[in-house]
């Protein structure tokens, strides 16, 4: 089966984003596809690449990354959601003239056709929070 999964809470808001990381570790165990998985709204805040919470606690930015690497997972992040919230992709911060973006390893700056087209891939739709 072929997912497409949309986290729309931020990782500090409540626990979806983490229950949306383990479903689709448990999909990819299983033998299934996670075709993409889309952050909306505050969901963004998943792709902070300086996101530092404390060291006792679960890095899920860092797991969501490595998932991407280790699974080719596509990790979209909303431009418009992440450019009302202050997340700076490259492009972005080049022309604020800013440092750095804050886009971690792993995620992408892409727009809701993205979503569309994951929409139009998957067998099935899961969103969280």
């Amino acid at each position: 089966m072929r997912f497409a999964i949309q986290v729309n809470a931020s990782p500090n808001q409540s626990y979806s984003g983490y229950s949306a990381y383990r479903f689709c570790k448990t999909a990819l165990s299983q033998g299934h596809e996670v075709f993409r998985v889309f952050f909306y709204h505050d969901g963004i805040y998943h792709a902070f690449k300086y996101i530092s919470p404390p060291d006792d606690e679960f890095q899920l930015t860092t797991e969501w990354g490595e998932l991407a690497e280790q699974h080719k997972v596509d990790l979209v992040v909303c431009i418009s959601a992440a450019q009302r919230r202050g997340l700076l992709y490259a492009d972005e911060a080049e022309r604020r003239n800013k440092q750095d973006d804050d886009v971690a390893a792993g995620f992408r700056i892409g727009g809701l056709g993205q979503w569309i087209e994951a929409l139009n891939e998957a067998d099935r739709v899961i969103v969280f929070g």
